[in-house]
């Protein structure tokens, strides 16, 4: 048995709570990844995996096993890096999980990084928050793009690295399109926003959670005509319906090329959500993160990240 690719196949197994996609993601058949997890099994003296006709979870044991693993296999990727890795220049995997919302960013983050260190290959994933924070204690994730604030209402062994502010808009139809561009037009109250036929994210999505508090804050109460899970079909529904929705500078800024579209920025009250990298507390990051970290705080990077997600005064 190789220790490690069964290692592999446990985390690929967690990851994707599914036999038939972790076997494909590990590009296996099913039958070898169940056989690997079995001859895991037998090696450990422990059922590992509670089985049934579909993926139920891991035993106590199994989880124990499973955060071993990944351990294990960070510190297997970190020494790779290490001998891989000459002087200023990293090679390796690195692993971003980002909230819809910041995903513009994230993919502009990954574009630079990737530019800069050739390297490294970034793999960006759009998560959720709480899929964002087990990745990150998991050591699934190296790191992950969303709201920072959300660290200080739970117990967690993460550091958050400011990267923007979150600025709000309603995106609309322009009275008269534009040749080019998306013109940003003259703010308006939440409580207007609130009387107009709107598209929003579906209540779990925390960034609904933003919105439907800024509506409180504003004596507001809303009856979406339209809700979806996907950020893009924000932008598309106003396009192609009769509806408006309430998009956060980053998105509206990765749809400004459509002249037939305006952003009004949302005031009264005034809504401000910090986003920002979240990495594990502690332990020395791999040569790909540390570039990564390096990145992240670097002026012209944050400059350009804020010019496409705050105020939009250049689109």
């Amino acid at each position: 048995m190789n220790l490690i690719a069964s290692m592999r196949y446990l985390v690929a197994l967690n990851e994707h709570r599914h036999f038939g996609r972790a076997a494909q993601a590990c590009y296996i058949t099913q039958p070898a990844l169940s056989n690997a997890l079995r001859a895991l099994e037998e090696e450990f003296g422990t059922a590992i995996v509670k089985r049934g006709r579909s993926f139920v979870g891991f035993t106590p044991e199994g989880e124990r096993v499973l955060a071993s693993a990944q351990r294990i296999l960070r510190e297997q990727e970190n020494l790779q890096q290490e001998l891989n890795s000459a002087a200023g220049r990293p090679q390796g995997r690195l692993a971003i999980g980002a909230v819809p919302t910041a995903m513009p960013v994230a993919a502009r983050f990954a574009a630079m990084l990737q530019a800069r260190y050739p390297g490294i290959k970034p793999v960006v994933r759009s998560m959720s928050s709480p899929e964002i924070e087990v990745g990150i204690e998991s050591l699934s994730l190296d790191m992950g793009l969303g709201y920072t604030d959300r660290l200080d209402q739970r117990s967690t062994r993460m550091e958050a690295l400011f990267q923007y502010t979150e600025h709000y808009f309603l995106l609309r139809r322009a009275p008269r399109p534009a040749p080019a561009r998306l013109a940003i037009s003259r703010p308006c109250a939440w409580t207007y926003a609130a009387q107009q036929p709107l598209c929003l994210l579906t209540p779990e999505m925390h960034y609904r959670t933003i919105i439907d508090s800024a509506l409180a804050m504003a004596g507001a109460e809303v009856q979406p005509a339209l809700e979806t899970n996907c950020i893009l079909s924000l932008a598309l529904t106003v396009l192609d319906g009769e509806v408006q929705a309430i998009l956060p500078g980053a998105l509206v800024s990765a749809v400004s090329g459509y002249g037939e579209l305006e952003a009004v920025p949302l005031c009264s009250p005034e809504v401000r959500t910090p986003i920002g990298f979240m990495i594990p507390a502690s332990g020395l990051p791999s040569r790909t993160l540390g570039a990564a970290l390096e990145l992240s705080r670097d002026p012209v990077w944050l400059s350009h990240a804020a010019a496409h997600s705050g105020p939009l005064a250049g689109v």
